[in-house]
């Protein structure tokens, strides 16, 4: 009797001892993990990235301000919201793309404030946010185009823009959204059939799946009106 309790007691040490060796050699990777991610390199580069992203988050909001005080401030000097749009969305974008070019940043970086605060600014006066939305984003394909720059990551962020506005303003962000994707396909068909796919690429979940009608509609005196050929 004596001896089956001795067996019975060692057999129950092997097994504590055993389970204790197997929670060790499972908890060495997280305490490796979290040295790593205590090291003084990993905390420089995420403090430094943090810091960088906190401030872009700052400029995109400044740009989103100026944009949408000065649309609307414009759009209410005016009277006419409705015949002012197109001229005022021109003149702001060929702001944005100057601005862009003279600090070197590019457009793709200020696209989606400047469509959010065009898209508010016509909003705070009453004016069509839909028609706004299409118009911005035709006006910063054609533009983006004369310039040279990625038409795609461009429309992109410019979409995000407007669906971020119309939503942040009530309106149907579904049917605007829609619409806005839409007029970018084709606005990029008036520059090149490259042009073209490069929107669609980015913009093909946005709609839910482009019909060829829509996407290759005619183009207006030809690609060479842009200074592009097509491909």
């Amino acid at each position: 009797m004596a001896e089956r309790e001795t067996k019975s007691r060692t057999a129950h040490s092997h097994e504590a001892g055993s389970d204790a060796t197997k929670q060790r050699r499972h908890a060495a990777p997280a305490s490796t993990d979290a040295s790593k991610a205590s090291s003084p390199v990993a905390g420089k580069v995420k403090e430094g990235i943090a810091r960088r992203l906190s401030d872009i988050n700052d400029i995109e909001a400044d740009i989103t301000k100026l944009v949408r005080t000065t649309v609307s401030d414009t759009l209410r000097a005016g009277g006419d919201a409705t015949a002012q749009l197109t001229n005022v969305v021109e003149n702001t974008v060929t702001g944005a793309i100057q601005a862009a070019e003279k600090v070197g940043t590019g457009l793709t970086m200020s696209a989606k404030s400047v469509a959010t605060g065009i898209v508010m600014g016509v909003h705070d006066v009453g004016g069509d946010v839909a028609k706004a939305s299409t118009e911005t984003i035709r006006t910063i394909i054609r533009q983006t185009a004369t310039i040279g720059a990625d038409i795609g990551a461009v429309a992109k962020r410019t979409v995000d823009g407007i669906i971020e506005a119309t939503a942040e303003v009530g309106e149907n962000v579904a049917e605007i959204s829609k619409k806005s994707a839409e007029g970018a396909i084709e606005e990029a068909a008036h520059i090149s059939n490259m042009a073209v796919q490069a929107v669609q690429d980015v913009l093909t979940g946005i709609r839910g799946g482009i019909s060829e009608s829509a996407a290759v509609p005619a183009r207006r005196g030809g690609a060479a009106q842009h200074g592009h050929t097509t491909h």
